[in-house]
């Protein structure tokens, strides 16, 4: 199996065109994608354990039932791209090729973890992966990826912001101003909506006008897709459209990813607001299973490999849980000094910026 914390962007992927102009995707390539969806899952499963353990603290969202779209997300992306989500962050976070390691530490409330200790759940953080978190308040990381990309087209550089966010935060103010920002500055970035049909515990029908969300690229003169986020080789081809076009002509899209999240929005979410056979009913779509059986009709996975491959990612999770347990406490006096700078860090402001950006 590869790394676990191994990027799966277009960079390290093999692929071929094929006569018909689609991309294809190698036997190998597909694989690994498929270990990747497994690896998340499992990650959340022993997250929600360990979270009844009581060794988990605070809030913890899982990603179950969502894993083909953080996977189809993030092989679409080279390594310089910016990844920036929501507080659902433990499956992308993975995705983008975070430290298993690192991140359960995170989780566990360690200095290990990735924002040391001090994030937790719903702030997971990786600059070298160009994963720029974790956002617990709602459609915060809308204007921060709007942003990220000013400064990527500010700096000349050819590299795309992809922000990811759940179907409530369509109803935010600040998601509204930022695809206004994005169209009318032209800016390299592509946002998805993980359409999961809740809003916490309201659905979305109950929650939201103008229905599909879609829709709301009309607004604002962006281009706009829909996929079915629940088939991992759907959500990469439409997200690397997209990317193209935000990379290379500047044109910000917003995707609507129509997906289901198999647990509550918390774990501390009763789920009372949905019925046994809808839950069921979705799981027929597991993302996993569709895509296993796929596979296994082309000849790339069998049921032998199946098991050897859940060995393997259950042997990951386990050392990267034994990793958190052991792993220090955060030594107090870091939340001062991750709080304020020392005088003698501040750098002047050499000029300041006025005007908007042509």
């Amino acid at each position: 199996m590869v790394e676990a914390n191994r990027s799966l962007s277009t960079a390290l992927l093999d692929e071929e065109i094929s006569e018909s102009g689609q991309l294809e995707l190698s036997s190998e390539t597909r694989l690994e994608l498929y270990k990747k969806m497994v690896l998340i899952r499992r990650f959340e499963e022993k997250s929600a354990q360990s979270f009844m353990q009581a060794k988990i603290k605070g809030f913890c969202h899982l990603y179950i039932g969502q894993e083909a779209l953080a996977v189809g997300v993030c092989s679409s992306l080279k390594p310089e791209d910016v990844v920036i989500t929501a507080y659902r962050d433990h499956g992308i976070a993975l995705a983008r090729g975070l430290s298993p390691k690192k991140c359960m530490a995170e989780l566990y409330g360690k200095a290990t973890g990735t924002s040391k200790g001090l994030g937790g759940s719903m702030h997971l953080f990786d600059k070298e992966k160009r994963f720029f978190g974790g956002h617990a308040i709602v459609a915060a990381q809308c204007p921060l990826a709007a942003g990220i990309a000013f400064a990527q087209k500010y700096r000349k550089e050819k590299n795309v912001t992809l922000c990811l966010l759940g179907d409530g935060a369509v109803n935010q103010g600040v998601f509204h101003e930022s695809l206004n920002l994005v169209s009318l500055w032209k800016l390299p970035v592509v946002y998805v909506i993980e359409n999961n049909e809740y809003a916490m515990g309201t659905e979305i029908h109950r929650s939201t006008a103008g229905l599909p969300l879609v829709k709301k690229s009309a607004a604002y003169d962006m281009a706009g897709m829909v996929a079915d986020g629940m088939d991992l080789e759907e959500v990469r081809s439409k997200v690397l459209e997209a990317v193209n076009l935000a990379r290379n002509e500047n044109c910000p899209v917003l995707i609507e990813a129509r997906t289901y999240r198999f647990r509550g929005h918390s774990m501390s979410d009763p789920d009372t607001y949905r019925t046994k056979e809808e839950i069921a009913e979705a799981k027929r779509r597991d993302p996993l299973l569709l895509y296993s059986q796929k596979l296994q009709q082309l000849g790339i996975l069998n049921p032998d490999l199946i098991a050897r491959i859940d060995k393997e990612v259950k042997k990951i999770i386990q050392e990267a849980v034994q990793f958190a347990e052991s792993s220090p406490e955060p030594d107090l006096s870091l939340a001062r000094e991750a709080c304020f700078a020392k005088e003698d860090q501040i750098e002047p402001i050499e000029r300041p910026f006025y005007g908007f950006y042509n």
